[in-house]
């Protein structure tokens, strides 16, 4: 262990460049880093460090043990994580990101946290591309391709597109047959917070994108304000069929066009490579995928 520590010692120096600053972290005296490094350099019989009043690097035989330290200390994390994995249960803080329209998979989360109540979930939710790893976040729910190839993946579930409005909207402006029929009718609008633009009416007729200029009668960049102005019989409006699902079993919004929205999307989580055998996050990936494709509804 006096080994261990001397190589943790080593990479807090190379990490912060600094003697002083790595023996504040560390709760010692900087005279005791400087012994520490010392013995460790009479060791291996070669200069790690490159040292003046103003500055700490490494020497080429330093990036060269850095290389390996960090290999060493990788390998001993993982062995702490499966002895984990088999001694405990799942517990401690789970940093999660969803999309905005994960707020609608709260019944999901729920029964995640209460089976799994030794795990604290912290999540934000938002549209933004987050920077997973220097964010710190151990998993992400996203929609569609995985975009970051560094960073390991899952689906976990799929899901169709509904055009709903209420049976009193219907009523009085009819229910569209075709497509082109929309052109006459009060269009409610997502706009993706973080491009600025509108999401697309997934219409599709033989295997082809239709192309048609909506009306924009309303825009949000939430799903809830255009779901309730649906529910009031204000116009149409196309969503993801998960949001909708409750509204759609209600009977408060009926779907139109089904035969045209044809095209699926996916769920995916994503997390940085290596945390794969926290307990915690095992547990948050298996739930997942093992209960979301039962609450996405099939259209």
């Amino acid at each position: 262990m006096d080994r261990f520590d001397a190589l943790s010692t080593f990479l807090l120096v190379s990490e912060l460049r600094s003697f002083t600053a790595a023996a504040r972290k560390l709760g010692v005296s900087t005279s005791a880093v400087g012994k520490t490094i010392a013995r460790l350099e009479d060791g291996l019989g070669a200069r790690l460090f490159h040292r003046s009043t103003r500055s700490v690097t490494l020497t080429t035989e330093g990036e060269i043990f850095l290389h390996r330290c960090q290999k060493i200390v990788e390998e001993f994390e993982a062995a702490e994580l499966e002895i984990a994995q088999v001694t405990q249960g799942p517990k401690g803080r789970l940093r999660v990101s969803m999309p905005l329209a994960g707020m609608l998979l709260t019944p999901v989360i729920s029964a995640f946290a209460k089976a799994f109540p030794d795990i604290s979930l912290d999540i934000e939710f938002s549209d933004r591309l987050v920077d997973v790893i220097e964010e710190g976040f151990d998993v992400v729910v996203r929609t569609g391709p995985a975009a970051n190839s560094q960073l390991m993946s899952k689906i976990i579930g799929q899901y169709g597109y509904v055009i709903v409005g209420s049976p009193a909207y219907l009523a009085e402006h009819g229910t569209p047959q075709e497509p082109e029929d929309l052109l006459s009718h009060v269009c409610l609008h997502y706009r993706w917070s973080t491009a600025g633009k509108l999401e697309s009416w997934r219409l599709m007729r033989d295997g082809v994108y239709l192309d048609l200029a909506l009306p924009t009668s309303f825009i949000a960049n939430t799903t809830e304000p255009l779901i309730g102005l649906a529910e009031r019989g204000i116009g149409l409006t196309s969503l993801s069929a998960f949001t909708v699902r409750r509204q759609l079993e209600d009977g408060t919004l009926v779907s139109v066009l089904d035969r045209y929205l044809t095209d699926r999307n996916v769920f995916r989580l994503m997390w940085p490579p290596g945390r794969q055998a926290l307990p915690r996050l095992r547990a948050f990936i298996d739930f997942m995928a093992d209960h979301l494709p039962t609450y996405l509804p099939t259209l």
